[in-house]
C-alpha cells in the first residue's frame, strides 16, 4: 500500500445545540420563544407546590398558590421577566393569611408570598365547619356573598374563594362572586368577609351582657277524669 493513499473520510455531523445554548429556548414559566431577547411565551402550566409546611409554633401550615403573574421590563439586551405570586396559608383550624411575594424566579416569589402570608395569619370566628352567620363583604371592584349551609353540604364556590375557605378550615358554605373576578381583590374580598364574621358569645361579651338560658315551660299534667 502506497503511504499517500487517499482513503476516503465520512463527514462528520455537527453536534446538536444543547437546549440552554439553543436562540429562543424555552423558557422557565411557558411555552413559545423564550429568553433574553427573544418573545415570551404563555404563561405556562402552574408550577407544583407542596401543601404541607409547618409554622413556627410546629402546627401544620397549608399553603396554596391562587395566582401566578409575570411583569417584563424592556431594556437595552432584551426583557428581564419578574413574577409575583399570590399564596394562601392557613391552618385549617380557624387562622387563615394571604400575602404576595414578588421576585425573579417562579420558586422564589412563591417561597417568599408563603413566608409573608405565615407572618400574617388572623383568626377567624367559626361554627362547628361552617360561619355563624351570612356575611357580604366587599374590596375593589369584587363582591363576596358567604352563607353558613348545613353539614354535608361541602364547599359551593370557585377556586379562588375555595382557596381561603379551605385554609381556614371551613367544610360548608354557599358563596357567590357578584363583581369583578380578579384573583387579588376576590381573596381580600374573601378574607375581609371572614374576619367580620362574630359569634352569638362575642356578641353578647362585647356588649356586656350574659347569655341566659331559657327553660323551656313543662306541658300541664293532664287532669284526672
Amino acid at each position: 500500500m502506497a503511504e499517500n493513499e487517499n482513503i476516503p473520510v465520512a463527514p462528520v455531523a455537527p453536534e446538536a445545540p444543547k437546549p440552554s445554548e439553543s436562540r429562543g429556548g424555552r423558557g422557565n414559566f411557558g411555552g413559545g420563544r423564550g429568553g433574553q431577547g427573544g418573545r415570551g411565551g404563555g404563561r405556562g402550566r402552574r408550577p407544583d407546590v407542596g401543601e404541607n409546611a409547618f409554622g413556627k409554633g410546629g402546627e401544620e401550615i397549608v399553603e396554596k398558590v391562587v395566582f401566578i403573574n409575570r411583569s417584563s421590563k424592556v431594556v437595552k439586551g432584551g426583557r428581564r421577566f419578574k413574577f409575583s405570586a399570590l399564596v394562601v396559608v392557613g391552618d385549617k383550624k380557624g387562622k387563615v393569611g394571604m400575602a404576595l411575594g414578588k421576585a425573579t424566579e417562579v420558586a422564589d416569589a412563591i417561597k417568599r408570598g408563603g413566608e409573608l402570608a405565615r407572618n400574617q395569619l388572623q383568626a377567624v370566628s367559626l361554627k362547628d365547619a361552617t360561619i355563624p352567620h351570612e356575611v357580604y363583604s366587599c374590596y375593589g371592584g369584587a363582591k363576596i356573598l358567604l352563607r353558613p349551609a348545613s353539614p354535608g353540604t361541602g364547599i359551593i364556590a370557585g377556586k379562588t374563594v375555595r382557596s381561603v375557605l379551605e385554609s381556614a378550615g371551613i367544610k360548608d358554605i354557599l358563596t357567590k362572586s357578584l363583581g369583578s373576578s380578579n384573583a387579588a381583590n376576590v381573596v381580600k374580598a374573601t378574607l375581609n368577609g371572614l374576619l367580620s364574621l362574630r359569634t352569638r358569645e362575642q356578641i353578647y361579651q362585647n356588649r356586656g351582657l350574659e347569655i341566659k338560658k331559657v327553660s323551656t315551660p313543662k306541658a300541664p299534667a293532664a287532669i284526672a277524669a
